[in-house]
């Protein structure tokens, strides 16, 4: 089994160093390169050609978001995932609608962090039911969406398929919510991302935010 590759981007030598140390630990993971910025952050990946990213939103000479943006815009580009020390930072639903796999508090445990790498490669996104719709609903809903054409492709399961996704629901999850099999549910998924012309599950969220399929302050279970 090929171990997946890590670069990790954070001007803190001792977190970067943390980082390493709880990924290492674990099998089948290895850390391909560092960076203390952005602008190093961008040059690693394309060295090494990591599967995953682990890339601090603020950094000098350049900040994690371009980072990620140059990355996300090349082809065949690998997993970014945000580190950041708060949950409500504007850069944050930035980087979700810039096609980021999501974001992690560097408070987290290590555990969380190694269950964060398998799921971001293992194609879903990382989204905290908690946190992340708290941030995206913050900064989507500063206005009265009109529900764009796109919407009108989609059938009512898929429909309430994106509105799970929106809620932050794992494939499992959605799966016991419509007693169908996990496999179903990814069908489902591929199928709303690709009539929604989206990346992944992370823009899909910001999609029922800003679609208004979801709306801001609606209770998320």
């Amino acid at each position: 089994m090929t171990a997946i590759r890590i670069v990790i981007a954070d001007d803190q030598a001792m977190v970067r160093a943390g980082l390493r140390l709880v990924v290492e630990s674990e099998p089948g993971m290895e850390v391909v390169g560092e960076a203390p910025d952005g602008l190093e952050a961008v040059a690693a990946a394309r060295r090494t050609r990591p599967d995953i990213v682990l890339m601090d939103i603020s950094m000098p000479r350049m900040d994690g978001l371009t980072a990620a943006r140059q990355l996300l815009d090349q082809p065949d580009p690998p997993k970014v995932v945000m580190l950041t020390t708060f949950d409500t930072d504007e850069n944050l639903y930035a980087a979700l609608r810039a096609g980021t796999s999501g974001f992690l508090l560097k408070v987290s445990p290590p555990e969380q962090l190694v269950e964060a790498i398998r799921v971001v490669v293992g194609g879903d996104a990382l989204l905290d039911p908690a946190v992340t719709t708290r941030v995206i609903a913050s900064f989507a809903g500063r206005h009265e969406p009109a529900p764009p054409p796109q919407l009108a492709e989609l059938t009512p399961r898929e429909l309430e398929v994106l509105c799970f996704l929106a809620r932050g629901m794992t494939n499992a999850e959605i799966a016991r919510e419509l007693f169908v099999g996990e496999a179903t549910v990814k069908t489902h998924v591929a199928r709303v991302l690709m009539k929604l012309h989206l990346r992944d599950r992370a823009q899909a969220v910001v999609f029922a935010y800003e679609s208004g399929v979801v709306r801001p302050g609606a209770a998320i279970a």
